[in-house]
């Protein structure tokens, strides 16, 4: 008698729980895509570009000039999407700074990167059209080719009729090879769209696939978790943000652009929006991008460098006044960077990596892994942003600030104004990749950048701005400002990327022309 009801309220309460997941899933008229997120390494970090500011020649309305172009290599977040009946699986990037659909073709043969992702087979699609026009597509590494077709798109559990989009059949080689997603889903407005085709979200909205004229989206800040964030479209889920949202209009169509005001950092304003400033909300990127006179007074205040000043100024703290004691004492200059094991020398058995040395045999180095333990081994633990420019740049700092040292001895200068001048000339060295680096150990003590919107605060803690990258043995930590310089009278201008909007949820209200801006929930 017992085991029976038992069983009958396990499968009582079996049924109940499948109802109110079919009610959440379905009766709240939402349609949700989980998002992924790939990690970044420094090399996409290096090579990521937002650039260019001029007028796309391939866009109809000459009033929607394109304002700058960015190359996905550091994209992280991509979710999928189906093409086609039956349906073809893609992962895409849902980019709110573009307004096509895009998928590498099958007839997409001669670029390497299409042979490393999904491509799309019109002829094992029943509901396919050909439409055929070309086009072409610009991006800040290049520019991709292909041609409209026409076909369904599954979103979730909807199927969005015949939607146009562009199949690729020749694509940049970097950027698209090393990414886990196969293109892009626009969405952007119609007036930045190629060809002014209809964007995929016009459409699930001409469609009435959505009970609201609006989607939200949620990228979620716990590294540790498997899911990378939520996208909704019809709706907002309430749990993905604290608070209730502060609306701004959109300003100008294409993109999805607002004002903003004053940016301050540590609550000290940074003057230039004071008066309003553009930006553009988008999720195709990672970095925040403005004012190259606002992004400098930040990285200042925060104490970004360039790589090579920062990995310069990071020999100058360890080993400055060791070299500085050797040279008093009469040491061989030639020698001391060896000495310390910065430097290697033909038939030595100190080898470099990084900011230390193995005492092994140069035939045991070439076959081992720095990062794996158990080896014989005297090195030093490097600060956090430690061998990101590898082991010849670190020799080569060594020289040149024995050098620079050596000379202010002969002008017979006192020890604090050596190392302040020394400091100086590594601050002076160029900055090759254009990005700005922190040492991740002083992250806690960073000071807020605060966003001005809708005469509300919008703040971002140093968590929220840094991007920190695994890199071999070290986390390298690169601040997620960037310059851009957009003249008036569409500048200045911000793009506000992943690290604005992880922190904030956010609702695009298509139906209303407006900007939701939310606490996001962790």
């Amino acid at each position: 008698m017992g085991i029976k009801f038992l069983l009958t309220a396990i499968s009582i309460w079996i049924w109940i729980t499948s109802w109110i997941q079919l009610l959440t899933a379905s009766s709240d008229g939402l349609v949700r895509i989980s998002l992924k997120k790939q990690p970044l390494d420094l090399k996409r970090i290096n090579a990521a570009r937002i650039t260019g500011v001029g007028l796309e020649s391939n866009v109809n309305d000459q009033e929607a000039d394109i304002i700058y172009l960015k190359n996905y290599l550091d994209t992280q977040y991509y979710g999928q999407i189906g093409i086609g009946s039956p349906s073809q699986s893609f992962s895409v990037v849902f980019d709110t700074g573009s307004s096509n659909l895009w998928v590498p073709s099958s007839k997409c043969v001669v670029s390497i990167p299409c042979h490393f992702h999904s491509k799309f087979r019109a002829r094992l699609s029943s509901t396919y059209t050909k439409i055929g026009i070309p086009c072409k597509i610009n991006y800040g590494s290049g520019s991709i080719f292909g041609f409209f077709s026409l076909d369904h798109v599954k979103v979730g559990d909807i199927a969005v009729k015949d939607q146009e989009f562009i199949e690729i059949t020749r694509e940049g080689f970097l950027p698209f090879l090393v990414a886990k997603y196969d293109g892009i889903l626009g969405l952007g407005f119609q007036e930045i769209s190629v060809e002014q085709a209809t964007p995929l979200w016009s459409n699930m909205v001409q469609q009435g696939h959505v009970s609201q004229k609006l989607f939200s989206l949620w990228l979620n800040g716990d590294l540790t978790s498997e899911l990378g964030g939520e996208i909704v479209f019809g709706g907002l889920d309430w749990r993905h943000f604290r608070g209730d949202h502060t609306y701004v209009p959109v300003t100008k169509g294409g993109y999805w652009q607002i004002e903003v005001g004053d940016i301050l950092v540590e609550n000290n304003s940074t003057g230039l929006c004071k008066n309003g400033c553009a930006a553009i909300l988008d999720s195709g990127t990672p970095l925040i991008a403005g004012p190259t006179e606002i992004v400098a007074q930040i990285n200042r205040a925060i104490g970004a460098e360039g790589i090579v000043s920062l990995e310069c100024k990071n020999v100058v703290f360890k080993y400055g006044y060791s070299l500085w004691d050797s040279l008093i004492s009469a040491v061989r200059p030639e020698i001391l960077c060896v000495d310390i094991g910065l430097c290697s020398y033909n038939g030595s058995q100190h080898v470099r990596v990084g900011f230390g040395y193995f005492e092994l045999v140069q035939e045991e180095a070439l076959n081992l892994n720095p990062c794996s333990g158990g080896l014989k081994t005297v090195v030093e633990n490097e600060t956090r942003v430690g061998s990101a420019m590898g082991e010849t740049a670190v020799c080569t700092f060594c020289e040149m600030i024995v050098f620079w040292i050596q000379v202010q001895l002969k002008q017979q200068k006192i020890k604090e104004k050596v190392f302040k001048h020394v400091n100086q000339l590594c601050e002076n060295l160029p900055n090759p990749v254009g990005k700005s680096f922190v040492n991740c150990d002083y992250i806690d003590i960073l000071p807020d950048v605060t966003f001005t919107i809708g005469n509300k605060s919008f703040p971002l803690t140093p968590e929220q701005y840094i991007l920190k990258v695994e890199e071999g043995c070290s986390t390298v930590c690169v601040s997620g400002f960037v310059p851009l310089d957009v003249p008036p009278p569409r500048g200045p201008l911000w793009v506000l990327g992943d690290r604005f909007l992880s922190a904030y949820h956010t609702v695009f209200d298509f139906g209303n022309l407006r900007v939701g801006f939310a606490k996001a929930a962790k």
